[in-house]
């Protein structure tokens, strides 16, 4: 048994809770750009973690890779928080479990090699399940399906951020080292969220106080996520096989709305059951598209 895949395993679970706890905070008037630079303040702590571990690091004119994978991080995270504002958790998630088809795609891209079959399965695959995630009731109306329309673009343009950026953490930790590379990467995303003050629609301590536990709780989870996952990428490398596991996360999310949503205020339990079923065998096959890659 591959023992490093524990890893993914708990950052699903970890990506479930922290995305009911933002989705919750966005509710309450928290505020993507907002929330986004305290997640990477909190990132930023967390992989200093990994200092003492040292690595033999690269020149200067070096910067420039760990400078662009913290700009993936950022569209990724960004880019899904939007989503998580914009619609529901158990269409957002599972949609950016197409993450993992994007992984294989950027590394047989990037390696030169020939497309399998799989992959072009998996695509399709992953069309129909976006298909049947965008089943119910909001969707007849012209705002439900501007609503929902843009939860997919936001989700799908974060899988594909993310799943490039694992490709690259593989490819550059081992030259860097993992106590180099990750905290700077991170060091970089920290100082290029300065970027974001300006547009922040208020400042920081306007945040609702109602929404403060909320933020809290939902950027410490994503950031212990993010180091269960991407430390173990940098450690162990494998990135389809352990986007595989991680990808599970979709189906993780049907169920925590339909069981522990209400916790949360979340809605989405109270649509029709045959609602949740599409899309619960959306994401369900969403994950058969990300087997079905990993078994290549």
């Amino acid at each position: 048994m591959k023992w490093h895949l524990l890893f993914p395993f708990i950052a699903s679970v970890l990506y479930v809770a922290a995305a009911l706890f933002l989705k919750r905070a966005q509710q309450l008037g928290a505020g993507v750009l907002r929330t986004t630079f305290v997640a990477n303040l909190v990132v930023a702590l967390v992989f200093a973690a990994l200092l003492p571990l040292g690595g033999r690091g690269q020149p200067w004119t070096q910067l420039w890779q760990p400078a662009l994978a913290a700009v993936l991080f950022i569209a990724g995270q960004t880019l899904s928080l939007l989503a998580l504002s914009h619609g529901d958790v158990s269409v957002a998630t599972p949609v950016l479990g197409a993450k993992t088809i994007f992984v294989a795609w950027f590394t047989t891209l990037l390696f030169a090699t020939q497309l399998p079959w799989q992959l072009w399965c998996a695509a399709a695959l992953s069309f129909v399940a976006i298909v049947l995630l965008n089943r119910g009731p909001s969707v007849g109306t012209p705002t439900g399906r501007r609503r929902l329309g843009r939860t997919i673009v936001f989700s799908i343009v974060a899988a594909s951020a993310y799943a490039l950026f694992d490709v690259l953490v593989q490819k550059w930790s081992p030259a860097w080292g993992v106590g180099r590379f990750l905290p700077i990467v991170f060091g970089f995303s920290t100082a290029m969220s300065l970027a974001f003050i300006p547009f922040f629609r208020e400042p920081l301590r306007a945040v609702p106080s109602a929404a403060w536990p909320l933020v809290a709780a939902g950027v410490l989870f994503m950031a212990l996520q993010a180091f269960s996952l991407v430390a173990a990428l940098a450690v162990f490398g494998d990135a389809t096989a352990m986007n595989v596991v991680y990808g599970a996360r979709g189906v993780w999310s049907v169920v925590a709305v339909w069981l522990v949503g209400h916790w949360f205020a979340n809605t989405e339990a109270q649509l029709e059951g045959q609602v949740l079923r599409w899309r619960l065998a959306g994401a369900a096959l969403m994950t058969a598209a990300i087997v079905l890659v990993v078994s290549r």
